[in-house]
């Protein structure tokens, strides 16, 4: 199995893409935490992989508060003495918004959430995986930051600012062995988009069809198994052929 007795933490887990990316680890015999704030859908993921034979636990976790994530890294630390993976896939979208029409509060939820969050997880694993001498961080992205939609101006700011994180990390820690990429999804099959945004969206990708949570846990996994051990610094599209 492609990630046997590996300890990997998936923020936003609970749903979407990250329960999707949460099963996929757990098929490859991955230790898989799952950090989030719905309690029942966390435990429901949890059971799912433990009845495939799986191993997991959820930790609830609130990414915009530092002392919540600090103490997520240390409860994983504490258990199992190191941290192999680090997702960081939680994240909000927007519905589409004219640009005066964007709150400060609307605003500030967004880029707490899609960039601060990322910020607060990364500060806080490096210094454990630098201890290691290696590790793997995911960021999830999104194509709205290499094309833009109309509307969805802060969402795609914000998505822009979490792969040139990603990317100058990758840099920072490389010396210590420590990969760091991203994925961009495409508009992907969750509870995230809307009837409305999804019939629009899918006339724009020229395979003609929506990404599924599956397309990203697929590529996720490549990404942090040993299969892509000389890739760092990337930002993976998975868009059907949307950024051409």
């Amino acid at each position: 199995m492609k990630l046997k007795d590996r300890i990997a933490i998936i923020t936003g887990g609970a749903s979407g893409i990250g329960r999707a990316v949460a099963e996929r680890f757990g098929l490859e015999e991955a230790v898989v935490i799952i950090a989030d704030l719905p309690q029942a859908d966390g435990e429901s993921v949890v059971q799912s992989i433990k009845k495939k034979g799986g191993k997991a636990e959820f930790i609830p976790t609130d990414m915009t508060k530092r002392f919540e994530v600090d103490s997520l890294i240390q409860t994983v630390i504490k258990r199992y003495k190191k941290i192999d993976i680090f997702h960081n896939n939680a994240g909000i979208a927007m519905p589409v918004t004219d640009i005066e029409d964007v709150g400060e509060k609307e605003y500030q939820k967004i880029m707490d959430i899609n960039v601060k969050g990322a910020f607060y997880g990364i500060q806080a694993v490096a210094p454990h995986m630098k201890q290691a001498g290696e590790g793997v961080i995911l960021c999830t992205g999104s194509t709205s930051a290499s094309r833009p939609r109309a509307g969805l101006n802060i969402y795609a700011a914000s998505k822009g600012a979490l792969i040139a994180l990603a990317k100058s990390v990758a840099l920072e820690l490389a010396p210590f062995g420590i990969r760091v990429n991203s994925l961009s999804p495409v508009v992907t099959e969750t509870s995230m988009v809307d009837e409305e945004q999804r019939s629009k969206f899918v006339k724009t990708i020229p395979l003609g069809k929506v990404a599924q949570p599956t397309d990203m846990a697929n590529t996720a996994l490549f990404l942090v198994s040993d299969e892509s051990s000389m890739i760092t610094g990337v930002d993976l599209e998975v868009d059907g052929g949307r950024c051409i």
